[in-house]
């Protein structure tokens, strides 16, 4: 099986587009998903129905949590809760509701998907370090356990201690934990503004990061035309 493992799709019709046609092209035959399809972006709608059509396996992220509110209950910054009244304007009904249905961590076969930490799902901690990650270790109760939420690709490795390692080709070796973020579809924040995402292919054992080039500007177009704040179409050429 080679899964299309991705995450933090926030909306970027057009990055989400060029990765599935791009995991269509490398044979992927199964998809799933870590959460934060909508915000930051113009197309939350069109996203989650992508998502839902797949029919794969999904986790709830914090963007997505907040969509369903009346109003956000903890502190966004200040972009981003812009964003998001936008986006429950946005919508649909149907679309809060099935967002709203989705659970915090799910297992797929044998490895284990999250959006933010296995430790504490529901209170959005985030993983940068090797010090962040070895909570999540502790919960972690397969050996491959894919997150997003930082919107940084690269992946921590439990062993004798825990180190963070790379992930342009990442062997799964016996006897080691693997906690891999598939970094952004639709926002990275790693300096590569390519849409990130990772393929597993559980019959090699093998990890590999993916990124994906898209149409950029029409994304950005999009952004300034609904009167989302400029800085978020800005911060997508830099991947920041």
């Amino acid at each position: 099986m080679r899964f299309a493992v991705f995450s933090d799709l926030h909306a970027n019709l057009e990055a989400t587009e060029a990765v599935m046609a791009d995991a269509h092209a490398r044979d992927c035959t199964h998809y799933v998903c870590l959460g934060d399809l909508v915000g930051y972006n113009a197309n939350p709608h069109e996203c989650v129905e992508i998502v839902r059509n797949l029919d794969c396996p999904v986790v709830k992220g914090n963007h997505d949590e907040q969509a369903c509110l009346n109003e956000s209950s903890r502190g966004f910054n200040e972009l981003a809760e812009q964003a998001i009244t936008w986006t429950r304007e946005h919508i649909t009904e149907a679309d809060k509701e099935w967002l709203s249905e989705l659970r915090m961590t799910r297992q797929v076969r044998d490895f284990t998907i999250v959006h933010a930490t296995l430790d504490t799902p529901n209170e959005w901690g985030y993983v940068f370090n090797n010090l962040d990650a070895v909570a999540s270790f502790t919960y972690q109760h397969t050996p491959v356990c894919f997150f997003g939420h930082t919107h940084v690709a690269g992946a921590f490795v439990r062993d004798d201690g825990v180190k963070r390692v790379k992930t342009e080709q990442l062997p799964i070796e016996p006897g080691k934990k693997y906690f891999i973020n598939t970094g952004s579809v639709g926002q990275p924040r790693d300096g590569d503004p390519r849409a990130a995402y990772c393929i597993y292919d559980t019959e090699m054992n093998i990890v590999e990061q993916r990124r994906v080039r898209y149409d950029m500007p029409k994304t950005q177009r999009k952004i300034i035309d609904a009167g989302l704040p400029r800085l978020l179409a800005d911060r997508l050429e830099l991947g920041r």
